[in-house]
This record gives structure tokens, C-alpha cells and sequence, in this order.
């Protein structure tokens, strides 16, 4: 099923104030996207925007940015999605897709569904493109859950049969890497997971489960950041 794109989380405040500090009025933001964009904006819309009442869209997003001087990332609350990340960095979809290798209809539809499919070195390209470090790339590409379940399998057998596929889903250095691994096995295994509160990592994802995925998946996030 094809999911629709949700709007951009604009920032309504960091609207007024940018227009503000550049003196503008609503009435001359309105008139810098017909005559520069060739939008039919109203001011009564422009303050609708800023009282949070209504929000832009990307072409009307991208229109704002260029008329008060900013980039489209300092309108946005706060990305979280592919679509998101891509609006916040100024990437048309066929532009970032050409970056990072992939065919213009492939990326949109990986876009459109949050699901994220490409190879290894595509997914280094997209995290630079989109300045994302890894934990964001995870969030932005729908893969938390896949990765895990790949930590849960490298706690409770040999840890280096999941670098491969850990490193295909995260821009990390290989090293880096294989010592995060390492630890997060060494931790499980020496039993500080009873102090944890990890749980079992043969339960199910379900209840306790899923209390355990979310557990191992926080601490590798610490790990990686030591």
C-alpha cells in the first residue's frame, strides 16, 4: 500500500522570529513568494503558519526558506524521516538519489514506504548526504527493530558473525565496530544483564520481549558513543 507523505514538522516559532530579525511583515513574506516563487500566499496564511494554525508544504517550505534567508532545516522542529532529513537538507528526491546511487523511482518508493533497501555503500552515501549519524540514519530508515534483533543473536552466540551485517545497516567504522560488538557480548555473558534488567534474549519479542530489545539496543547506543 502506498503511504502518504506527512507534511514537514514546521517550526512555527523559528518562522517569526526569523521573519522578524529581518524586519519583514507577514504582508512582505507574502509578496516575496508570489513574486520570487510564483505562490499564491496569502499574509492571513503567513500568520496562520506562524500561530501554528496551518503548516507549508515542501514546495511552500523551500519558497520560505529562500524569502527569509535561511535554509529549510532552520524551519523544521525536528526531522525524523528520510523525507524529512532529505526537505531539511535542500535534496530533491531524483538529487539525492543520484548521490547515493540509487535510481530516482527506487529511492521514492524506499521513501514513501520507510524502508530502507540499499547496499551497504548506498547507506554510508545517504548518511553523509543527510549529515545523519548512525543512530538517526536507524531511526530515519525504519531499521531499529532489525538491528535489534541482529544485537540479540550477537549477545547470545559468537558476536563476530553479526559484524557483517550490523556494518551493512550502520556507517561505523569496521574496528569500531567489532569492539562495540565485543563488549556488548562480554557485558551480557559476565551477567551484568541481571543488573541491567535486560531479560532473556531467547524471549520473544513480545512483552518482556520487547523490553529486552529496547534494553540492548540502548546500551549498544552508549557503547558506541564512549
Amino acid at each position: 500500500m502506498r503511504v502518504q507523505p506527512s507534511s514537514p514538522p514546521f517550526d512555527s516559532l523559528a518562522a517569526r522570529r526569523l521573519r522578524e530579525a529581518l524586519g519583514m511583515a507577514p504582508g512582505h513574506v507574502s509578496y516575496g513568494l508570489r513574486a520570487q516563487y510564483g505562490l499564491a500566499v496569502t499574509p492571513d496564511t503567513v500568520v496562520a503558519w506562524e500561530r501554528g494554525t496551518a503548516a507549508p508544504g515542501t514546495r511552500e517550505l523551500t519558497a520560505l526558506a529562500g524569502v527569509l534567508w535561511c535554509s529549510p532545516a532552520e524551519l523544521l522542529a525536528g526531522a525524523t524521516t528520510l523525507r524529512e532529513h532529505r526537505i531539511a537538507r535542500g535534496w530533491t528526491a531524483a538529487d539525492l538519489a543520484r548521490r547515493v546511487g540509487l535510481d530516482a523511482g527506487a529511492y521514492t518508493r524506499m521513501e514513501e514506504s520507510r524502508r530502507w533497501r540499499g547496499s551497504e555503500r548506498q547507506t554510508a552515501a545517504l548518511a553523509e548526504a543527510l549529515e545523519l549519524s548512525p543512530r538517526d540514519l536507524l531511526a530515519a530508515t525504519g531499521r531499529d527493530q532489525e538491528l535489534a534483533e541482529l544485537l540479540r543473536g550477537a549477545v547470545g552466540a559468537r558476536w563476530q558473525a553479526y559484524v557483517r551485517p550490523v556494518a551493512r545497516m550502520l556507517p561505523m567504522e569496521r574496528g569500531r565496530l567489532e569492539a562495540v560488538l565485543q563488549r556488548l557480548h562480554s557485558d551480557y555473558q559476565s551477567r551484568t544483564v541481571a543488573t541491567l534488567s535486560w531479560g532473556d534474549a531467547s524471549e520473544d519479542t513480545g512483552g518482556p520481549g520487547r523490553d529486552f530489545l529496547d534494553r540492548i539496543l540502548e546500551h549498544f547506543w552508549a557503547l558506541a558513543r564512549d
